[in-house]
């Protein structure tokens, strides 16, 4: 990556909008928001002390180490079960798109960062500053998954405020990969013969648990292979604890490659995509359930 590229943290966008005449959280489109909860963040706009003011950011939720954790987010806004609250969120500022009057998207990059760091600089609350960093792309993206965070957002310093995906910004994720077994699969309902989801499950213990299913990365040759070599093993029990209307079970004899971006809270892949069936002669070890997922 050119060095006029910087990286940051970042999910779903989302921009905050202020005025004399009161708060409201909208999406890019500057339609109302409808997720709950950010009244917390509206008053932190309140203090910052200006007339209008339109933030692009995203709510996230940090961990114990400081670092988004995107299950906690769900868990707090009620998309997951869980025994958290929205206000735990806190919105990430990157960019600043309007200030007192001021259309800033025609500026470039540099200089909306210029202004948002004079506003939001060192402060700590419901509003922080989404760091930049100028470095070596490949260098940074390495650091960046050595700590276990999902990746970087890399943009052109020189750009003007475009909405959508251009090419003035790149998304660069981490991934993990490991090998689980093959517990079932779901039939395709788009083409005969063939599957469209794979379950599987890794090892807790001496017990394998349900992990999730995969259901890209595959082609077309591939879905109708696996099919017939599943159907060679199935089982009227599941080896592991599911029961799933339509599901096919097997016995665990088959090892998948699967390429993912995080374990959830609930101990399921995010974001999987299937690689490669091991063959037996890799001889190759099914994935242990990290603690954090048992």
């Amino acid at each position: 990556m050119p060095p006029s590229e910087i990286g940051k943290r970042r999910r779903v966008p989302s921009i905050l909008r202020r005025s004399g005449s009161g708060e409201r959280a909208t999406g890019p489109d500057g339609r109302a928001s409808r997720r709950p909860g950010f009244r917390h963040i509206a008053d932190a706009a309140r203090e910052l002390g200006h007339e209008t003011i339109i933030l692009d950011g995203e709510a996230v939720v940090l961990d114990a180490s400081g670092r988004p954790d995107f299950g906690a987010l769900q868990q707090a806004l009620g998309g997951r079960a869980g025994h958290r609250h929205a206000r735990e969120s806190i919105l990430m500022a990157f960019d600043l798109l309007y200030l007192d009057g001021q259309d800033l998207t025609g500026r470039p990059l540099v200089e909306r960062r210029q202004l948002i760091e004079t506003i939001l600089v060192e402060r700590q609350g419901n509003i922080q500053l989404s760091e930049r960093i100028e470095a070596n792309g490949d260098i940074l993206l390495q650091h960046v998954c050595d700590l276990g965070l999902e990746g970087i957002i890399a943009k052109r310093l020189d750009r003007p405020y475009r909405s959508g995906r251009t090419g003035d910004w790149l998304k660069v994720t981490c991934s993990q990969a490991g090998s689980f077994a093959i517990v079932g699969y779901e039939p395709s309902v788009a083409m005969q013969g063939a599957i469209g989801r794979l379950l599987l499950a890794a090892r807790k213990g001496e017990q394998l648990v349900y992990v999730g299913g995969v259901g890209t990365g595959f082609t077309d040759k591939t879905l109708r292979d696996l099919k017939r070599r599943l159907d060679e093993i199935q089982t009227s029990t599941p080896v592991v604890t599911l029961r799933r209307k339509g599901a096919v079970y097997v016995e665990p004899t088959l090892v998948a490659e699967i390429q993912f971006r995080a374990w959830t809270h609930e101990g399921k892949l995010r974001h999987a995509s299937f690689k490669r069936l091991r063959e037996p002669a890799d001889n190759a070890e099914v994935a242990e359930l990290p603690e954090s997922g048992a």
